[in-house]
């Protein structure tokens, strides 16, 4: 990602509307689906600078992964212990066999070989884990946050469907979130393709308007999972391997 992404997230994401809803929503997903035991082993790869962490730890103890040098320095305070730097797809010196769980949180869209990227993952986990997948939905919303971001691609849940699959995993509960306010997203994308006005800034909006983008975000977190959302910016899903 450009530099520019990572100091946004320094700055924002424990303000950012996208950030603080979005965290409720994997919270009470993981609650609800990936079933994991007491005392979970987690690794969160791509964790930029940690703001899913604490979440994640209320359910185990957590290892992470970060490339970036910056946010990883930024990580490893809020985890509390040394944040790998470890690079997909490979995942040269992470354990095998050895979490209950691994999260992907908006990271498999930034590499080249994502079923690579995948199978290694899937090599990582205990029998019975799981991954928390989440990517960007819909390939014609492709904008300059995607390429400020160094995004390969969005996806459809077919073809997210298809490189799970090819990776000898499965998707269980796959489905798309940010679902609310989808249609506010689709038309910025939109007309800003038509003004030629199209912005990589993602900069939180006026208070008012963060608080009120929250508080209909963070409503999806009693429906994801248990209703079939409608169209949204997200796609999420708990990948495990085939039997």
């Amino acid at each position: 990602m450009d530099r520019i992404v990572y100091d946004r997230m320094a700055e924002h994401d424990s303000t950012h509307w996208w950030y603080t809803a979005r965290r409720d929503i994997l919270h009470d997903y993981v609650a609800r689906y990936a079933d994991l035991p007491k005392g979970a082993r987690i690794l969160e790869i791509g964790c930029g600078t940690g703001h899913n962490l604490p979440m994640l730890m209320q359910f185990g103890d957590v290892d992470a992964i970060e490339i970036d040098p910056a946010a990883r320095a930024i990580a490893a305070k809020r985890l509390g212990k040394p944040v790998s730097d470890a690079p997909l797809p490979a995942l040269p010196g992470i354990e095998r066999g050895a979490y209950d769980m691994i999260a992907v949180l908006d990271v498999v869209e930034h590499i080249e070989d994502d079923v690579a990227a995948l199978t290694a993952m899937k090599e990582c986990l205990k029998p019975g884990g799981k991954i928390l997948i989440a990517v960007p939905a819909h390939q014609w919303m492709w904008s300059a946050h995607d390429v400020v971001n160094h995004h390969h691609r969005r996806y459809s849940k077919a073809s997210l469907k298809a490189a799970i699959d090819a990776a000898g995993l499965t998707p269980k509960k796959l489905g798309y979130f940010n679902s609310l306010l989808f249609p506010l997203a689709a038309a910025a994308r939109v007309a800003g393709r038509m003004t030629g006005r199209d912005d990589s800034d993602d900069s939180p909006p006026a208070k008012p308007l963060n608080k009120a983008f929250e508080a209909i975000f963070r409503l999806e977190r009693h429906l994801v999972g248990r209703l079939p959302m409608t169209p949204g910016v997200s796609i999420l899903t708990l990948a495990v391997p085939k039997s």
